[in-house]
Formats: C-alpha cells, structure tokens, sequence
C-alpha cells in the first residue's frame, strides 16, 4: 500500500516518493532552550517520533535530525535575568527535555545539533556571504543583514501567502524600519549592549545569527542540500519554516525540501497552549497530578496530528 502525506506546501495529499529507494532525511525544529518544554511542543515531538516508527516499520532507514534553539533572544534575555552566561543558562533546560523526552518514550533522533556549535556558526556565515553575494541579503544601516524577501519568487508560498499584505507586527522593532521591506528578516543580528558578551565575529562586524539562518545551516550540513520530510508545529510555517526555504534554496538553487508535515496546536479551554499566555503545562506538571509518561504520551497522540487537540 503506498504512503501519503498531506503536504502543506502543496495543501495536497500526495504519494510518498523518496529520494533514496530505502533512506529517508528528517529534519524537525527541536525545542528552544530558554524554558523546560511544555505539552504543547511534545506533541509534535510525539508525532514525529511515530512518523520515524511507522517508517521503519516499512523498512525504510530513517535518518532524523532535531535541531536546540540555544541562542536567541529569550535565550540571551533569560541568561542576563538569571545573571549566568548563555551555555550554562540553556544547558539545564537541554537536560530537562531529554529527561522529558526520555518519560514519554520519545526515540532520540540521530543528531541534536546546537546552534552555538562553532561549525554551523561558520555555516551560518558562509551561506549569508552566499545570499548577499547572489543580491538576496543586505547589510542595513543598524549594521544587521536582512534577507531581500522581494528577490526570491517563490517566498510565501509555503504559507500561502500574498506578500502586499504583510504588515508591521509588535515584534518589529522600531530600529528595523530601515529595511527595505517590511516583511525582510534578520540573517544577522549585530551586537548591542543587551546581547553582552553572546557575539561572533563575522564579515559584517561582531553579531549573531537569526533564528531561521541557524536551520537552514544546521538542516544542510548534516544533511545535504536537499531533504525528503521537514516536520514542525503549524506556528513554525510563516515565518521560520518560510524563511528556511528561501534562504537555503537561494544559496543552493535546489528544492530544499519535497515534504512539509505540521503537527496542530495543543488548546487549553479553546487558546493554543502558549508559554507567552502562561497557559501551558510541563511534562513534570503532568506527573504530579498523578498520570504516568505512558498516559500523557497516548492523551497527546490520541487526536490526527492536523487536528487541533483541546
């Protein structure tokens, strides 16, 4: 019996053809170190540690890899509150989500690769000097790099969305309005005082990465320009899962991936569970009320992973 997944890049449910007749790549966003996980994001853990299973149980040779979030705003936020450098800040709450991950019998993927990791650091560099190179990233007057998101045909899509109705949002800054477009994100974020001493050097002065150029290094270097599945949590669609796709394929000129699957959001009483509404549960939270991994781990399985699970 064929395999099929509903693609969100395609919104269409599509026959599985793999790229290798037997190996299958996975790539998926893995958690962001500034807190423990909470249920909602072990949720789309869990679909994708069935994603893996049922694959295998097909005798395809899966290849998965997570990536940690270990360096970005709230991580350097919560290190500067908690007055202790970022590695030792994020390092407890890597511990935490495996010790997690470990209760709900999640199968730990092949690779865990930090963004700190001085090897995708100079990945991350090399694909922005690409990107400018090529006329799709700029370095701004606040000394940043932004990706030129009008150069790149085929940005929104993924999100289905129309590039004339983006808007400004809360969260851009008011020294970004001298990019060229509002939609344009960071690939590299120059230093400022608040960021301490996180900063690398780098062709266009001491900064850090953005949040979705870490992917993109990260998905490539371990394993290759193009891959078969890339899973994620719907929130992750506009803007990372996006902006992944234009950068990487802009340096590339490759179709980065042939697969996206997203998992629904988790809701307490009808609101996504959200650290950001302080409406979310950990795993340990569950524990104390009494349930088991075992348990938790069918209550969050127990609903099509396209579902929203209330």
């Amino acid at each position: 019996m064929a395999l099929r997944f509903f693609n969100t890049y395609s919104r269409q449910i599509e026959e599985f053809q793999p790229r290798h007749d037997k190996k299958i790549d996975i790539y998926t966003c893995g958690p962001t170190v500034y807190s423990r996980a909470h249920i909602g994001n072990f949720r789309a853990y869990i679909f994708e540690d069935l994603l893996q299973r049922h694959l295998e149980t097909r005798g395809f040779k899966v290849h998965r890899v997570m990536n940690i979030t270990d360096v970005d705003d709230k991580t350097i936020r919560g290190a500067r509150e908690a007055k202790v450098p970022l590695q030792k800040f994020t390092e407890q709450f890597k511990e935490a989500f495996f010790k997690d991950a470990e209760t709900l019998r999640i199968k730990r993927a092949d690779d865990y690769p930090s963004a700190t990791d001085q090897r995708y650091i100079d990945k991350m560099i090399a694909m922005i000097g690409a990107l400018i190179a090529k006329g799709l990233a700029y370095q701004a007057d606040d000394k940043s790099v932004y990706y030129r998101i009008n150069k790149f045909p085929n940005y929104g899509h993924l999100a289905h969305l129309d590039l004339s109705e983006l808007r400004p949002t809360g969260r851009v800054r008011n020294d970004e309005y001298d990019k060229e477009h509002v939609g344009d994100f960071a690939l590299w974020k120059a230093w400022d005082e608040e960021d301490g001493d996180v900063k690398w050097d780098s062709p266009w002065g001491p900064g850090r990465p953005g949040w979705h150029i870490e992917c993109s290094a990260m998905a490539t270097t371990i394993l290759g320009d193009q891959i078969d599945i890339h899973c994620g949590g719907v929130d992750n669609i506009f803007p990372h899962h996006e902006a992944e796709i234009a950068q990487s394929e802009g340096v590339t000129e490759k179709k980065f991936v042939n697969y996206w699957l997203h998992c629904a959001h988790l809701l307490v009483d009808g609101q996504k569970m959200a650290k950001s509404l302080g409406n979310f549960y950990t795993v340990p939270d569950v524990l104390a009320k009494g349930y088991t991994g075992r348990e938790l781990r069918y209550a969050l399985m127990r609903v099509h992973y396209r579902s929203q699970l209330n």
